[in-house]
């Protein structure tokens, strides 16, 4: 009898089809409902920051890799959604060089410093905001009302909630629509739904993280939020912040999360556990942008505990 052999190739041993350039530009298609509901509540202002950033990310990659003597890989997308989700995530009263500024930071720290697209360890936009809301948390904090030609202050309904500000709070209905303050992208929950089930459709992203970071916070905040128990509305709660835009489009990069299903339920609910952390006792009202750069931290460490088991071989003790 003749005896079988087997050849075992170095994978990808199939490949998927998909490129850098598609997932990019996928993503920034699902995105456009809401930037453009953006602009609608929040005029002018939005579509500069938006343009600024998406520009400045571009320019700044194009230098540092004219300067590295590496190919220029601009045209991949992936400079562009940065920036577009970096200006989502920005309120619409910063002054443009701030946004310009932290437009820097994210491609020339976040991401080159560290080798480029693949290499970063940290999600470029998020690390861009976090820098401009350390540097200037005042610019960074200061909210104008949807349909507001003025830089009018406000409040997001966060704010108004922790704070026990004596404003209204929006109703459900104009949260889900995005009539409301907040960041540029943040306030239309329902156009931000839509896209997230548009890139699970186009197998971009899967639920495993947003299902469980949403799910995770919505529990926490119905169970502890506010004075008493069982009393904060888990619905006001998941759309009173970013955490529908952070949960579907900056907690699911592909560089900075885990690969394992199990590694993805694990990161979505530590940054729904850490978010909630962040918003009932720390200094800022939302913690979304906080808790996903702290899960990225882990992610290798994720990846290595819920890697597959390789048959055939002895398990051997992990070091850590």
């Amino acid at each position: 009898m003749k005896e079988k052999s087997f050849y075992v190739k170095s994978s990808p041993h199939i490949h998927s089809g998909a490129s850098v350039q598609g997932i990019m530009f996928t993503v920034i298609a699902a995105l456009i409902p809401a930037g453009i509901a953006g602009v609608w509540y929040f005029r002018f202002n939005a579509l500069i920051l938006m343009l600024t950033c998406t520009v400045v990310c571009i320019l700044t990659e194009a230098v540092i890799q004219k300067i590295r003597k590496v190919p220029i890989t601009i045209s991949d997308g992936s400079t562009i959604l940065t920036g577009l989700l970096l200006s989502f995530s920005l309120p619409a009263s910063l002054p443009v060089w701030m946004a310009a500024v932290g437009s820097f930071f994210a491609i020339a720290i976040a991401k080159q410093a560290f080798g480029g697209l693949g290499c970063n360890i940290f999600n470029p936009a998020l690390a861009g905001r976090v820098f401009l809301l350390t540097s200037w948390p005042k610019q960074m904090t200061s909210w104008v009302s949807p349909f507001s030609l003025d830089a009018i202050s406000s409040a997001t309904p966060l704010a108004i909630e922790k704070l026990n500000l004596q404003k209204p709070i929006p109703n459900i209905f104009d949260m889900l629509v995005g009539n409301r303050a907040g960041c540029i992208g943040e306030t239309a929950i329902i156009l931000l739904a839509l896209g997230g089930i548009f890139l699970v459709y186009k197998n971009i992203i899967t639920w495993h993280i947003p299902v469980t970071f949403i799910f995770t916070l919505g529990i926490l905040g119905w169970l502890f939020a506010g004075d008493e128990i069982f009393k904060m509305n888990p619905l006001f709660y998941l759309m009173a912040g970013g955490v529908i835009l952070g949960a579907i489009f900056m907690a699911t990069d592909y560089v900075t999360s885990p690969l394992t299903e199990r590694g993805k339920i694990i990161f979505g609910f530590g940054c729904g556990f850490i978010t909630f952390i962040i918003r009932e006792f720390g200094g800022f009202p939302e913690g979304v942008a906080y808790s996903i750069l702290l899960m990225n931290c882990l992610v290798p460490l994720i990846d290595r505990l819920t890697q597959d088991r390789v048959f055939g071989t002895i398990k051997r003790k992990m070091a850590l």
